[in-house]
């Protein structure tokens, strides 16, 4: 294929992968500021003292909300009928390990990917058509690597989310034991201590805890609240300090001791794994200097020396 359609392969791409990804944040935007966004329009038409119909509190809502995130929904409550009941419930659980960070559900986020394979492979094919590889075998291989691609490309942003949150909660956790040793001694209790966290950071971790307290507020055990936190985070550091917490109110140990050796062993950890990441960064540095870096310098080094053989001669 010319290398124009290439380009324009790769325009058309990105535009149908930043579309899909505007329709999520566009809804998630849309469902962060209120639970029902018609609810919310309806208020605001009864604030103003207009009298407004049902159709035109739906026709108020944006694109997004109005056909393309329902298409989606209805598309997976469809597919979660033929979907296995392991992969539906595996993907749950990555989202609740992301965070939820988009207002989809297991099966909404499936049929994304399959759209996004079917989208991707359906262009490919289409360009194929206009101007075939010289090799069949080159052409399959074009369709299957984006139908792949479309497929895996959910599942990997997810995963980097997953990443990246694990991550800021490690990054988190000493400074916030260090707070709730410091509230404990103090005579607060561990509920009123977490209540500190949460009012002094806005991070993952807090939130962790402000979603604790309020299902310990609601009725649940502090101890199967905080097992539950652990579960949603996913971090061996994090199950660890709840078993600690769990085992500190079960035989009678003082909380701040507990605490304090916790807070210690996080500051323990978080060094070795910035060392362990500073030990890895000169092995990754050789592909970007062998590629880039290298060839640049004997370019420059090298092409004087070739201009005055190629005089001499």
């Amino acid at each position: 294929m010319s290398v124009g359609l290439y380009i324009f392969g790769g325009i058309v791409v990105l535009v149908i992968i930043a579309v899909v990804i505007f329709s999520i944040r566009a809804n998630a935007t849309a469902q962060g500021d209120a639970d029902d966004p018609l609810q919310e329009r309806l208020s605001e038409f009864i604030q103003r003292g207009e009298v407004a119909s049902l159709e035109e509190i739906e026709l108020s809502q944006n694109f997004s909300e109005r056909v393309l995130i329902p298409a989606v929904r209805r598309l997976g409550e469809f597919s979660a009928r033929f979907t296995p009941q392991k992969m539906i419930q595996d993907t749950a659980r990555n989202l609740e390990l992301a965070g939820n960070p988009w207002p989809v559900d297991a099966p909404t986020f499936l049929a994304i990917r399959f759209i996004l394979a079917v989208l991707l492979g359906g262009f490919m094919v289409t360009m194929v058509a206009l101007n075939p590889a010289p090799k069949a075998s080159n052409n399959f291989l074009y369709i299957g690597g984006a139908l792949f691609g479309g497929f895996f490309l959910p599942h990997l942003i997810l995963t980097s989310r997953i990443t990246r949150r694990q991550t800021e909660v490690r990054k988190a956790m000493p400074d916030a034991l260090d707070l709730l040793t410091i509230c404990v001694e103090a005579g607060l209790g561990f509920d009123a201590a977490m209540a500190k966290v949460t009012e002094k950071w806005e991070n993952e971790l807090s939130l962790a805890f402000a979603r604790t307290i309020r299902e310990v507020q609601l009725g649940k055990t502090r101890r199967e609240a905080l097992k539950a936190m652990g579960d949603r985070l996913g971090i061996p550091e994090v199950s660890s300090f709840v078993a600690a917490i769990i085992q500190s109110e079960m035989l009678g140990v003082s909380m701040a001791r507990v605490l304090r050796i916790q807070s210690d062993q996080m500051r323990v950890k978080r060094r070795q794994i910035a060392e362990e990441a500073a030990h890895k960064a000169p092995v990754k540095m050789i592909i970007p200097m062998a590629l880039l870096i290298f060839p640049s310098i004997m370019i420059i080094i090298l092409t004087p020396a070739a201009l005055n053989i190629f005089a001499t001669l």
